[in-house]
C-alpha cells in the first residue's frame, strides 16, 4: 500500500461523526466567542470620539501635546535652554488620596520640528525627559539618548537641512554636542517649529488573583521653563499656542492647572499631557483579544486527540499507521484551526473598527503569519496529545497530562491569574510556548507598558516558541512510535 493510499485509508477512519463533531465544536468556540467579544466592544466617549492617530506608515501612535510653534523653512534652526523641568501625578498609590508633585519616567518637555499639526505627521524631538534624560525622538519609534543623562538645565537645538533634522545638545550654549539626525522624506517647504511638554498616564499594577497584576493609569502632567528661545533662518509669522490633540478636557487642568504655553518676559513656561510615540496596548486592541477562544478550543482538540491516540495503541502496533493518523490528525485540526482563526480575525477586526475601537494596524504578511502560525500550533499539539494517547495506552491519562503541558499553562497566563515572572517561565519551557507565533506587540524602551503574557506579550520570538513546541510534539511520537514492537507480518 502506498502512503497516499495509507493516508486516504486513516482519514476514512478517522472521519467518524464523533471526532468531526470535536473539530467543528473547536471552530465554532474561537469563532463565537472571539466574535462575541468584537461585538460588544465599543468605544464610547463625552460627544463624537477623537480620531485615532495613524503615522506615515499606517502604524496607530500616540501624538498628543502642547505646542508652540511658528513656520520653518527648509533651512533653520531653533535653539531654546530649558532651564527647568517639572510635573503633577495624580492619585497615586498606596493611598490614591493624593495629587503630588513629580514627573513619570516617559514625561518629555523640548523642541520639536514637525509636519503641521496634524496627529500622526513626521516629527524629529529633542527634549528632556522625567528620568531619561536627553533623548533625540523621530517618527514615533525611534529614539536615541543624549549625554545629558541627569542634568536639570540643558541647551537644546533642532537644524533643519531639507529632509534631514539634525538634534544637539549643549550644557553652556557654547559646546554642542550631536545627538542624533533623522532624515524625514518628503517634508514640505514649510513646516511648523517650536515648544512641547507632554506627559503619559502613571502606570502601576495592583495584584489580583494568585499573583497576577492589572494595569491601572492615572492622569499626569508635565512642565517646561525655557528661555533664549530663538529661531534662525527661514522661520516667518507668529508664534502659535495650541495643542495638538484634546487636552484641558480632565478636572485637574480645568480647575487647578490648563495645559498651554505662557510668555512672560522672554521665558516661556509649557504644560502638557499625553505622549509622542508608539501606542501601546493601553487603548487599543490586539489580534490576542480575538482568540479569546482558543483556550476552550485546546481542551476539546486535546480530548479528542488523546482518545484517538489510545484507541490506535490498542487496535495497532503497525508503526507507519501510527504515522499515518498523527498525520491525519495534525491535517485536520490544522485545516479548522485554519478557517476558525481567519475567520475570526477577519470579521472581528471589521466589527472591531466598525465599533470605533482602536486596533493595531497589520500588514497583510503579519496577519497571514498569525492565522497560519496559530492553526499550525493547534495542529502540532492535537499530534503531541495523540502521540501521548499512543505512548501511554490509556486515554484518561494522555488527556491529564496533555492538559497539564499545554492548556493549563496557556490557560493560566492569557489571564492576570498568576505573577508575570512565572507565567513567563511557563511560556518559556512549556509546549504551551508555541502561542508566541499569535503575538503582535512589540516592546519599545521609551514606552511605560505591561509586558507581560497577560497583557498580550510573549516572552519568546514566534519563531522560537513554535520550535519549542515542534520539540516536544517529535519526542512524544518517538516515543510513542518506538514502543510500538516491530511486525514482521506485512501490514501491507
Amino acid at each position: 500500500m502506498s502512503t497516499t493510499e495509507l493516508l486516504r485509508r486513516e482519514w476514512t477512519a478517522f472521519r467518524r461523526p464523533g471526532r468531526l463533531t470535536a473539530l467543528a465544536s473547536a471552530a465554532l468556540a474561537v469563532i463565537a466567542l472571539g466574535l462575541l467579544y468584537a461585538a460588544g466592544d465599543h468605544s464610547s466617549c463625552d460627544g463624537p470620539c477623537p480620531a485615532t492617530p495613524v503615522a506615515e506608515d499606517g502604524s496607530i501612535v500616540s501624538d498628543q501635546f502642547w505646542f508652540r510653534h511658528r513656520e520653518l523653512g527648509r533651512e533653520g534652526t531653533i535653539t531654546v535652554r530649558l532651564t527647568s523641568m517639572t510635573g503633577t501625578i495624580t492619585y497615586p498609590p498606596p493611598d490614591h488620596d493624593r495629587i503630588v508633585p513629580g514627573l513619570v519616567p516617559w514625561a518629555k518637555a523640548g523642541i520639536i520640528v514637525k509636519d503641521g499639526t496634524r496627529q500622526g505627521s513626521p516629527y524629529a524631538a529633542l527634549m528632556m525627559t522625567g528620568s531619561h534624560g536627553v533623548r533625540f525622538q523621530h517618527d514615533y519609534t525611534h529614539d536615541v539618548a543624549g549625554k545629558a543623562g541627569g542634568a536639570t538645565e540643558s541647551w537644546l537645538r533642532l537644524t533643519r537641512a531639507g529632509d534631514t533634522v539634525t538634534g544637539s545638545e549643549s550644557a553652556d550654549g557654547e559646546q554642542w554636542h550631536t545627538v542624533g539626525t533623522a532624515q524625514l522624506d518628503g517634508l514640505p517647504d514649510t513646516v511648523r517649529v517650536g515648544l512641547f511638554a507632554t506627559s503619559p498616564g502613571d502606570l502601576t499594577l495592583r495584584g489580583i488573583g494568585l499573583g497576577g497584576a492589572i494595569e491601572e493609569v492615572r492622569f499626569t502632567q508635565a512642565v517646561g521653563v525655557f528661555d533664549n528661545v530663538t529661531v534662525e533662518g527661514g522661520a516667518t509669522g507668529p508664534w502659535v499656542s495650541e495643542p495638538v490633540g484634546e487636552m484641558n478636557h480632565t478636572d485637574w487642568e480645568k480647575h487647578h492647572h490648563a495645559s498651554g504655553a505662557v510668555e512672560e518676559g522672554g521665558v516661556v513656561t509649557v504644560s502638557g499631557t499625553g505622549d509622542i510615540g508608539p501606542l501601546n496596548d493601553e487603548g487599543r486592541r490586539s489580534l490576542t483579544n480575538l482568540l479569546l477562544g482558543l483556550v476552550l478550543a485546546l481542551i476539546i482538540l486535546l480530548v479528542t486527540a488523546a482518545r484517538y491516540g489510545a484507541r490506535t495503541a490498542r487496535e495497532t502496533t503497525v508503526r507507519p499507521v501510527i504515522g499515518a493518523r498523527a498525520a491525519v490528525v495534525g491535517a485536520a485540526t490544522f485545516v479548522s484551526g485554519l478557517i476558525a482563526v481567519g475567520i475570526v480575525i477577519t470579521v472581528g477586526t471589521a466589527f472591531l473598527r466598525a465599533n470605533g475601537t482602536p486596533m493595531q494596524s497589520l500588514s497583510l504578511l503579519t496577519g497571514a503569519r498569525v492565522v497560519l502560525g496559530v492553526a499550525a500550533v493547534l495542529a502540532l499539539c492535537a499530534v503531541l496529545a495523540y502521540g501521548l494517547g499512543v505512548w501511554l495506552r490509556r486515554g484518561w491519562l494522555a488527556v491529564l497530562i496533555g492538559l497539564f503541558l499545554v492548556a493549563l499553562p496557556y490557560a493560566v497566563t492569557t489571564f492576570p491569574l498568576l505573577p508575570d515572572a512565572v507565567s513567563e517561565w511557563l511560556l518559556r519551557l512549556t509546549p504551551a510556548a508555541g502561542f508566541a507565533v499569535q503575538q503582535t506587540m512589540a516592546e519599545y524602551p521609551q514606552v511605560t507598558a505591561h509586558y507581560a503574557p497577560s497583557a498580550g506579550y510573549f516572552p519568546l520570538p514566534g519563531w522560537a516558541g513554535l520550535a519549542l513546541l515542534c520539540v516536544y510534539t517529535a519526542l512524544v511520537l518517538r516515543m510513542a512510535i518506538h514502543r510500538q514492537p516491530p511486525v514482521n507480518t506485512d501490514w501491507r
